[in-house]
């Protein structure tokens, strides 16, 4: 096996006692050489994120309210993390350091990063590696998004002759040369787009789970967990709420045939989750199903026109209506007189009615009705297109459970079979088509 890049989610890197486990799995294995960890995460049920706890810090700066009893708190965390390993890296300094940017009106990115910067040098003392600013090597563009052939070419000509070395997550620069965060949970993207750059054989993903599971634990009890899943369907299971991966952290690795391993911090010994190119599992067992996952609240906008099929234009002036409001929609089911589109609530909160009202405007529908309180639950599984009987089966187990199916969506891409069910009826649906396919 080649060289690893290995990343730690915040679970992973709670205390003290959790960066054993890390310094114990990255010592197992010479070739875990590039390590990017995430800030602290929770310890208990009820314990702070070093993330959330930055965030507010810079918003009581923003609203001029004194941040120092948040600060304390996280100075806390990381110097307590500090001592209970032995080690003396002037944590103090370093907090003192971040707690002026954050007095003097540094900017949220800026702020939330300082969770992984400074996990970052601990775990770098502690391992004896190379401890590399991400700021250096991954950029962003001036529209915000990851620049991939900056950061590629970053990422490689900074680590060439760096044997070993840990790169904190989360972060990069912006195109005005200041700190730029991801979204949450971009730490995952941080170790795949250095898994990249560096052609890493393999990226470890660990975190506190074995692996990517069937369906989510919190609906079906006990789901078994997914041994292997391709790059296209685990994208699938993402944007449809399985979250153990950052969805965005796909297309690095994707694009440089990089297979992923999810991993569990807290036992390494089991396998856990390999996603991989398809071209590495064509072939093998057509038609069963990899996962299951879904999405809660969603609306139906559908309208109804005579001779719409004939109208040119006329699904344009649809979504024109949607872009001109910045929403976005998930799907868009027609038929020769009909067309819907679902949107996310969040998308339309508080515009719903003047989005309706331009629409009306726009397309002239002779009816147009809502349907509010729809889940989206997706059954993934490769060629799912070309098995007879899986969308019967999906649909059986469904009427079986007594859930009615608003609508039905399975595209070209052979993978996935999407329903739409009314949200009082989505943990009762995810499990009757769970236990139709898993025995």
């Amino acid at each position: 096996m080649g060289l690893k890049v290995c990343k730690f989610g915040g679970t992973s890197l709670a205390d003290a006692s959790q960066f054993r486990k890390v310094q114990a799995i990255i010592l197992a294995d010479p070739q875990r050489r590039y390590v990017v960890p995430s800030a602290p995460g929770k310890r208990t049920s009820d314990d702070p994120k070093v993330t959330d706890l930055l965030y507010l810090c810079q918003a009581h700066v923003s609203q001029k309210v004194p941040f120092e009893d948040v600060f304390n708190l996280l100075s806390r965390r990381f110097l307590q993390i500090e001592a209970d390993l032995g080690l003396s890296i002037g944590m103090d300094k370093h907090l003192e350091q971040v707690r002026k940017a954050i007095a003097g009106g540094a900017s949220a990115d800026y702020t939330a990063s300082r969770g992984e910067y400074l996990n970052g040098l601990i775990l770098a003392a502690l391992l004896k590696y190379e401890f590399v600013d991400a700021a250096e090597m991954v950029f962003f563009n001036s529209e915000g998004s990851l620049d991939r052939d900056r950061t590629d070419q970053a990422v490689a000509r900074r680590l060439r002759g760096v044997e070993r070395a840990v790169v904190p997550g989360f972060y990069g620069t912006g195109a005005d040369g200041q700190v730029k965060t991801f979204s949450r949970g971009g730490s995952d993207i941080s170790g795949a787009v250095v898994a990249a750059g560096v052609k890493a054989e393999v990226y470890e993903n660990w975190t506190d789970v074995n692996g990517l599971l069937m369906a989510d634990p919190r609906v079906v009890k006990n789901p078994h967990t997914i041994d292997v899943v391709t790059y296209r369907e685990l994208r699938e299971l993402a944007y449809m709420g399985a979250n153990v991966l950052h969805d965005e952290a796909i297309f690095p690795v994707r694009r440089a045939g990089i297979p992923v391993n999810v991993r569990n911090t807290n036992d390494p010994s089991a396998a856990g989750t390999m996603i991989v190119p398809e071209e590495e599992l064509r072939g093998r067992t057509m038609g069963a199903i990899t996962g299951i996952a879904g999405r809660r609240d969603f609306t139906v906008i559908a309208l109804e026109k005579s001779l719409m099929n004939s109208e040119i234009g006329f699904g344009r002036k649809l979504l024109t209506v949607l872009e001109n409001h910045g929403v976005s929609f998930e799907h868009c089911p027609s038929g020769i007189d009909t067309m819907s589109v679902v949107v996310a609530d969040a998308s339309v909160k508080n515009k719903m009615d003047k989005v309706l009202e331009d629409i009306r405007a726009a397309c002239q529908p002779d009816a147009m009705e809502t349907y509010p309180n729809m889940a989206l639950i997706a059954t993934v599984g490769r060629g799912m297109a070309h098995t007879p009987g899986m969308a019967a089966r999906v649909f059986t187990a469904l009427a079986g459970a007594a859930v009615n199916i608003r609508m039905i969506d399975q595209g070209s891409s052979e993978i996935n079979i999407i329903v739409g069910v009314e949200t009082a009826d989505f943990e009762k649906a995810v499990r009757a088509i769970y236990e139709a396919f898993v025995k």
